[in-house]
């Protein structure tokens, strides 16, 4: 198992794992995994088999917005057709 990076090196780092995310946002980490399945958030990957790496401020701002939503009781196909809105996608 790899070492932790520390809560500086996190919050300094451009990129971050779905792991350090949990530690940023508080967020469990199967919903941050639901939501990436879903494409709410961004994310790199080199290759097929390498770590996703989310970009740190754009991601941790999109999981607060989304647990935003959420407290205010609107569902995931209604996040996803705002989300898509706001990203010019129309997928929604």
């Amino acid at each position: 198992m790899s070492r932790q990076r520390s809560i500086e090196t996190i919050l300094a780092s451009e990129y971050v794992t779905i792991g350090e995310l949990v530690r940023l946002t508080g967020t469990r980490y199967s919903t941050l995994k639901f939501y990436t399945e879903e494409g709410f958030l961004p994310f790199k990957q080199e290759e097929q088999k390498l770590t996703r790496r989310y970009p740190r401020e754009e991601t941790v701002q999109r999981i607060a917005y989304i647990k935003k939503m959420r407290e205010e009781g609107k569902t995931i196909p209604e996040i996803r057709g705002i989300l898509y809105e706001q990203d010019g996608d129309t997928k929604g």
